[in-house]
């Protein structure tokens, strides 16, 4: 938390020992901030900047139960929904997501998505687009810190990297993307319970909070003694970085929803701002809170939605609890960046680390599919209108056009104005990488 407190037994500086551990923490507990080093410049944000939204669906949704119905299959693989028809002839998606149905020329359903290693659970593939097995040294980064590290903030008192997930009781599905070997200053700023609340200052004076900074510089010594790896310097960094933040209230307007008009906010419907068994909330408020983050200046902002995983009742778990709220947040969001003129400076794009099984379980479930699995693109100047790829009369297997995690990672660099092919990041041990496995982005977006 942000928060200061003012008790407890004071130093000769004034400042008490339990403000020291407070700033000295202030990058721990789920708020890594991304690098922000210099002072606040400009009470303004350029107009326009490319950005990414990334929805990860936590669990892995079943892609035959959504984008791509089998209804020529047999019935134990069939499935129960049916599908309707779109805003564009020839395409159909499930009865379930009559919204995102009635703008799919916003949309291009990926129905041949592959590149998961095995069937585990793990967001890593949907955030890196690279396999979680056989990484460099410190890991491989995240989208969002990749982006951090080449291009970093618009704005100094805005992270350019946001995570909207909260922690989640499977730690992978509450993850927002790891800085890997770019290190704890390209984390994701994680806005996550009641942190907004203590992005400010009240009562503290910016003069007795600019005493910190230099408690914190005294300590400058020791740290570097404690850990000489460079962790705790990445540390320092965050601290000066919250500081900054904390004297300015862009971010911390930007993350209250409630200051939203109510009759947009409204559009985006009502869900669950707790987290769904040990996946993530299901909370629109976190769709809305992602495009007025772009607006204040974010760069890329990753949130984490349900608990996908239906081994069980998978069809009355969907239609119940997931796809409706989806359906109307989504389609929200893409509506709101088209009306304010933010579509073609924003891609969006929601998918899951897997898909699920052809044949239904004998509990009405579908279990892990990893040989094929699908996702949903909108903005970022895409050609739109269309789908991409096809799966077999199962749902089983890519009879068209493949589509790999790479490529479309590839196609999201490019819309931020990053050539993946061109540029490469060392790992800790000094060996470069590109920022993507040779992939080449989809032509298909035109």
């Amino acid at each position: 938390m942000l928060s200061i407190t003012t008790s407890g037994t004071k130093l000769c500086s004034g400042v008490t020992r339990r403000e020291v551990l407070r700033i000295g923490g202030l990058g721990m507990g789920g708020l890594s901030l991304p690098q922000l080093l210099r002072a606040e410049q400009s009470a303004s944000i350029p107009k326009r900047h490319k950005a990414v939204i990334m929805i990860y669906l936590v669990g892995a949704p079943p892609h035959q139960d959504m984008y791509d119905l089998k209804m020529d299959a047999p019935a134990e693989i069939r499935g129960e929904f049916l599908p309707i028809e779109t805003t564009v002839p020839g395409i159909q998606i499930c009865e379930h997501l009559p919204l995102l149905a009635g703008m799919m020329h916003r949309l291009v359903p990926l129905r041949s998505m592959y590149g998961s290693p095995d069937g585990n659970h793990d967001s890593f593939i949907c955030y890196t687009g690279r396999s979680v097995n056989n990484q460099p040294a410190g890991g491989w980064p995240s989208l969002g810190s990749t982006v951090s590290k080449l291009q970093g903030p618009t704005v100094e008192s805005v992270p350019p990297f946001f995570g909207l997930a909260p922690n989640a009781g499977h730690p992978p599905y509450g993850s927002p993307g790891l800085p890997g070997f770019l290190g704890i200053s390209h984390s994701a700023f994680r806005p996550s319970g009641p942190v907004q609340d203590d992005m400010q200052l009240r009562e503290i004076s910016a003069e007795r909070l600019s005493s910190r900074r230099s408690l914190l510089a005294s300590l400058d010594i020791l740290k570097r003694e404690i850990d000489a790896s460079g962790t705790m310097q990445g540390m320092d960094d965050l601290n000066r970085q919250a500081l900054d933040i904390l004297t300015s209230d862009r971010l911390a307007r930007a993350l209250d929803v409630t200051l939203e008009d109510p009759a947009v906010r409204a559009r985006y419907g009502k869900g669950d701002p707790k987290n769904y068994g040990d996946g993530a909330p299901r909370n629109p408020d976190h769709f809305l809170m992602a495009r007025r983050l772009i607006e204040a200046g974010a760069r890329v902002v990753t949130l984490n939605f349900g608990r996908w995983d239906f081994h069980d009742h998978n069809f009355s778990e969907a239609k119940n609890t997931h796809l409706p709220i989806f359906d109307r947040a989504l389609s929200a969001l893409i509506n709101d960046l088209h009306e304010r003129g933010m579509a073609e400076d924003v891609a969006v794009v929601a998918w899951g680390e897997f898909g699920r099984t052809p044949r239904i379980n004998p509990n009405a479930g579908r279990d892990h599919w990893p040989e094929v699995g699908g996702g949903l693109l909108a903005g970022g100047s895409f050609r739109t209108g269309q789908v991409i790829g096809a799966t077999d009369r199962l749902g089983a297997s890519i009879a068209d056009r493949p589509v790999h995690f790479g490529e479309v990672f590839a196609s999201l660099y490019q819309h931020l104005g990053i050539n993946a092919l061109d540029i490469y990041l060392k790992d800790h041990a000094g060996r470069p990488h590109h920022l993507v496995d040779g992939w080449k982005p989809l032509p298909e977006l035109g």
